[in-house]
């Protein structure tokens, strides 16, 4: 059954319109309920109670935007999570947080676009966040606008797997914190920009839902996307003394001048170093 947080979400406690009908919430709770695999089900479970949890958070200056996909792009995350999270995976490759162009739109972990419709097939509806700035406005999956760190981290696992279910076979793919935050002038503002103690309020809710889906899907490996996310599961996952080996790759970011000479190969030699690669061939 649903607990009291997700039932809150339900009945208009959630941070995207608030014109939601009873239809659109009877089509939520009976998505979560026909979530057919029980790992499913539990992610989607744990991901509504950070959503609850998170509401109670403000944030000041610089933030003056903040979207939260897990609350307007629910029914594509649902869609991803449903169609993707399965028992057996072995490897959980681990963002930060959601980019404007990428899961902000889509719902899904490094979601580019085109590589979320395309090739993860994910459909769905997608909403807006209560208060959006206008240079960047949510389109959802009409979006035209390429996520970089998307088109390269999915386009590089397309080349390796061909399917999506012979990469979601072995791995899957979450990011820490589901919220995205710009400041006045729509640029985006990272965890690490956040002051002290509102990063620290933050990522303490985020901290806790990666041990419980951790512990959960069973992963022996969690791969951070960049320095940022691999140090950060280092430390929160020793700390609550959960046995998983934790490595790391390069960010795709754009912003990375080693990423712009060659991502792809600096993660495939990681890759393979981390004898990850070898699980799409076997």
């Amino acid at each position: 059954m649903l607990n009291e947080n997700d039932l809150h979400r339900l009945d208009g406690g959630d941070a995207g319109t608030d014109d939601t009908g009873e239809a659109e919430k009877q089509n939520i709770l009976d998505g979560v309920l026909r979530v057919p695999a029980e790992t499913a089900e539990q992610f989607l479970r744990a991901e509504l109670d950070l959503n609850a949890r998170l509401r109670s958070l403000t944030f000041g200056e610089p933030v003056r935007y903040t979207y939260n996909p897990l609350e307007y792009a629910w029914d594509t995350h649902r869609c991803y999570v449903q169609t993707y999270c399965q028992p057996g995976q072995s490897v959980l490759f681990l963002g930060m947080n959601p980019g404007p162009f990428g899961m902000a739109q889509t719902g899904v972990p490094f979601g580019e676009v085109k590589a979320v419709r395309d090739w993860l097939k994910i459909t769905g509806e997608v909403g807006h966040p209560p208060d959006e700035h206008p240079k960047r406005p949510i389109l959802g999956l009409a979006c035209k606008q390429s996520e970089v760190s998307g088109a390269r981290f999915w386009g590089f696992f397309r080349k390796q797997c061909v399917e999506p279910q012979t990469f979601f076979r072995h791995c899957f793919v979450h990011n820490l914190c589901p919220l995205i935050f710009m400041n006045a002038t729509g640029k985006n503002l990272t965890p690490p920009e956040l002051p002290a103690a509102e990063r620290d309020a933050l990522l303490r809710h985020c901290d806790a839902t990666l041990g419980q889906v951790v512990t959960l899907l069973g992963v022996s490996m969690v791969i951070g996307v960049g320095k940022v996310a691999e140090q950060r599961a280092r430390r929160v996952l020793s700390e609550a003394g959960i046995q998983v080996r934790v490595e790391g790759i390069l960010h795709p970011s754009p912003r990375s001048a080693q990423a712009n000479r060659g991502w792809e190969a600096v993660a495939k030699a990681k890759l393979e170093e981390l004898d990850v690669l070898k699980l799409f061939t076997s």
